[in-house]
């Protein structure tokens, strides 16, 4: 699959048209009130870009877990509708149901520019399944589908994928700049290309490392996963997060890099804590040296130097998961200094989903980098390579 050549928005006439959005609008709400309004930000180019262009609008998003037996107020639309009102500067109109007689009767009545939002789709328990009836009858609301949710991309529902089934099918301008980075960087990278996996263990990475192996120039592993390719090479690793059943393969993956002349980068110092607490004693120590009874939080000033000066050069950089236990303060210098290293290095930057978004957003370096990716889930399986259904669907130029 060539994700690089799917149909975006300007590829269709959608003037006087009913089209459907998929949305992410899974936002955190605390008391009713919207905590963090990125997800609805990032969706706002194309609803804006539809409503200039005269269609007519029906939003559909999920939100949360709901048991999927209907209507829960817990669960409820109703605060995204309103609040994107205020960032659109128009009446956004809330359907009751999904797919019932409200989301019909307003769907009949919009005129071009006008825009609704259905309610959560996932008070039916048929969208997660797929189900091709639902399906078909959330396309029967609409005469283009366009997908805008790349958080969701990596399921196969029924607003995410199953619909494109029943019409003419498109991204919007948040997945068309995801494929385009994320995409891009896999299929044809600016040169050198670095990779930068951080987070808590290897397992959750397997099928990133070995993707990026085939791809990258570089692979800078920090983090809790670094702890059991200290152990592949016989390392001590203390009281140190270690995944004693993945060091064959963390063995392997050493000599796979090797085979191919990747150069694989593992943190050589570490800031080390007694225990797994914020104000804990600390001490930098080697890697080959880690006291029995201590654990490793973060990278040494070493290792910040030696990932830093790999990062210096590189054309792209990906970067997914932090260097160590960046929320603590005292955990923080080896996240900072990857941060910065990516921010100054000029590269084609993408920052893949969850921990390190939220680093680089905290140290407000999130403007210097090129892309960073709006999905956790979504990201990591299509830097693994893996086909992304909600972009499978969509239909090629």
């Amino acid at each position: 699959m060539n994700v690089l050549n799917k149909k975006t928005i300007e590829d269709i006439d959608v003037a006087g048209k009913r089209v459907l959005v998929r949305c992410d609008f899974n936002v955190p709400l605390k008391n009713g009130v919207i905590t963090s309004d990125e997800r609805i930000v990032a969706t706002l180019p194309t609803i804006e870009y539809l409503i200039g262009k005269g269609a007519k609008i029906i939003l559909c998003a999920h939100f949360g877990r709901p048991a999927g037996t209907g209507y829960e107020e817990a669960f409820s639309l109703a605060p995204v509708a309103k609040y994107l009102a205020g960032l659109l500067n128009k009446g956004v109109k809330m359907a009751t149901d999904i797919v019932g007689e409200s989301a019909k009767k307003l769907a009949s009545e919009l005129k071009d520019g006008d825009v609704m939002l259905l309610e959560n789709v996932r008070f039916d328990k048929r969208e997660t399944k797929n189900d091709p009836e639902f399906s078909k009858q959330l396309a029967s609301l609409a005469e283009i589908y366009v997908d805008d949710a790349f958080g969701s991309a990596h399921r196969a529902h029924s607003s995410t994928a199953g619909v494109a089934d029943f019409l003419p099918a498109v991204c919007g301008y948040l997945i068309q700049k995801e494929i385009k980075y994320i995409g891009g960087a896999l299929e044809n990278p600016k040169r050198p290309f670095v990779a930068i996996l951080g987070g808590a263990k290897v397992s959750d990475k397997i099928g990133v490392i070995n993707n990026l192996i085939d791809k990258v120039d570089t692979l800078i592993i920090g983090g809790g996963m670094a702890y059991t390719f200290f152990a592949a090479k016989g390392y001590g690793t203390g009281t140190s997060l270690c995944e004693t059943d993945k060091i064959t393969l963390a063995k392997e993956m050493m000599a796979k890099a090797e085979a191919k002349g990747v150069a694989l980068l593992l943190p050589i110092d570490n800031k080390v804590g007694k225990e797994y607490a914020a104000d804990t004693e600390v001490k930098i120590v080697n890697s080959d040296e880690i006291p029995a009874d201590w654990m490793g939080l973060d990278i040494g000033p070493k290792s910040q130097a030696l990932f830093a000066d790999a990062i210096k050069g590189s054309g792209t950089v990906i970067w997914n998961g932090p260097m160590g236990v960046s929320e603590w303060d005292n955990f923080a210098s080896g996240t900072i200094a990857v941060a910065k290293a990516v921010a100054d290095s000029g590269a084609v930057s993408i920052i893949g989903g969850g921990d390190s978004v939220a680093a680089v957003q905290k140290l407000g370096f999130a403007d210097k980098m090129s892309h960073i990716s709006t999905g956790g889930g979504a990201s990591l399986e299509f830097m693994e390579g893996i086909e992304l259904p909600g972009i499978a669907a969509l239909n090629d130029k």
